[in-house]
């Protein structure tokens, strides 16, 4: 069995970011203001991001199953999303940090995606961190689309059949040319991954937090790093086994 060890010199943790609804629920408040704290929560990790020397950084923001939430919550988090780009760009950007959206972004309000183009061309020269937002993201989807590239390639004949392989199957991903991750972490004690970096996450180690995503903070990301960095990565062999 082949398999692939990602670059020592990177380290990219995804984030599953979970519970914004609880914490609001638990202080009596609307669900509203748990995506807003939540941004709170973003800003912090992407600061320890860098300060914890991570390359790349994925974060869970909205799933394609997130579409059939009621209208208002939708609309308060594209209002959100609005929000955060226009706010953080010009501050991402001076940090050197480099934004990149996967996902389908077609399905996105037209004025988001013209915001999301502006931050990938604005950015795409940094090189402290790439912050990779994951929105309207779905794993079975991304995998989907991907394999009706392959087909409509090999179609036009750009593609031989027996050419494809993993690294070619790779390319036709929302994340081609990136790492995979390294770490994955989800927050609020649920303990699965929900449809995220399915493909991609083959031999990631994971690390499940009880903490509510609103108050995931520096020291949350540094333990599950410390945690990740003592485990044993084989990527399928039987190193340091008898």
């Amino acid at each position: 069995m082949n398999e692939t060890t990602p670059p020592s010199t990177s380290l990219h943790v995804a984030i599953i970011m979970d519970g914004n609804g609880r914490w609001a629920s638990s202080r009596n408040l609307p669900r509203t203001m748990g995506h807003r704290a939540g941004i709170e929560a973003v800003r912090r990790t992407i600061k320890a991001a860098r300060e914890l020397a991570v390359t790349h950084l994925t974060l869970y923001s909205f799933s394609s199953e997130n579409w059939s939430r009621p209208l208002t919550e939708i609309e308060e988090l594209m209002g959100l999303l609005r929000y955060y780009l226009r706010s953080e760009l010009a501050s991402l950007h001076k940090e050197n940090i480099r934004v990149k959206i996967i996902g389908e972004r077609k399905k996105l309000p037209n004025d988001i995606i013209d915001l999301i183009n502006h931050a990938e061309e604005l950015t795409q020269d940094n090189k402290a961190l790439t912050l990779i937002l994951a929105l309207s993201y779905g794993g079975r989807q991304e995998i989907t689309l991907a394999a009706r590239g392959l087909a409509k390639a090999v179609e036009r004949g750009q593609l031989q059949a027996d050419a494809i392989d993993e690294h070619v199957m790779q390319s036709f991903l929302f994340t081609g040319g990136l790492p995979d991750p390294d770490l994955v972490i989800r927050t609020s004690g649920e303990k699965r991954i929900s449809n995220f970096l399915l493909w991609q996450s083959a031999y990631a180690e994971f690390v499940f937090l009880d903490v509510l995503w609103p108050d995931f903070s520096a020291p949350h990301l540094a333990e599950a790093i410390a945690e990740f960095q003592r485990r044993e990565r084989r990527y399928g062999a039987t190193v340091g086994r008898v």
